[in-house]
């Protein structure tokens, strides 16, 4: 089967408590977040931090769709729970758009 990596970055806020909390969160994710995360398609996350700053990479399968993980996400409330929750922690890159979170990036190399 084949598998695509997607790359997202995102802020936290710049606060020393809020981003060991957000490190807290992120030790134990919901059960309910961890199946919603399963069952769209991805097949590995993985989130790395430098200072207040995210990265995402994200491994799904070919027949994953970001339009119907944002559907079901919208659908489902422990995720939306979780996504309020966590927007205490975040904080959008300075390009972002109004509403915009985890932001795609652009691949430029691969050795």
């Amino acid at each position: 089967m084949e598998l695509i990596k997607h790359c997202f970055a995102l802020d936290l806020k710049d606060n020393a408590d809020l981003i060991a909390e957000y490190k807290i969160y992120h030790a134990a994710v919901w059960p309910a977040i961890i199946q919603s995360i399963k069952e769209s398609g991805i097949q590995d996350l993985e989130i790395y931090c430098v200072g207040n700053r995210l990265f995402m990479i994200m491994t799904t399968n070919a027949s994953f769709s970001f339009a119907e993980k944002a559907a079901a996400d919208a659908a489902n409330t422990v995720v939306q729970e979780w996504e309020e929750l966590m927007w205490k922690y975040q904080q959008a890159l300075p390009i972002a758009k109004p509403g915009e979170k985890w932001m795609l990036m652009e691949k430029i190399f691969q050795l």
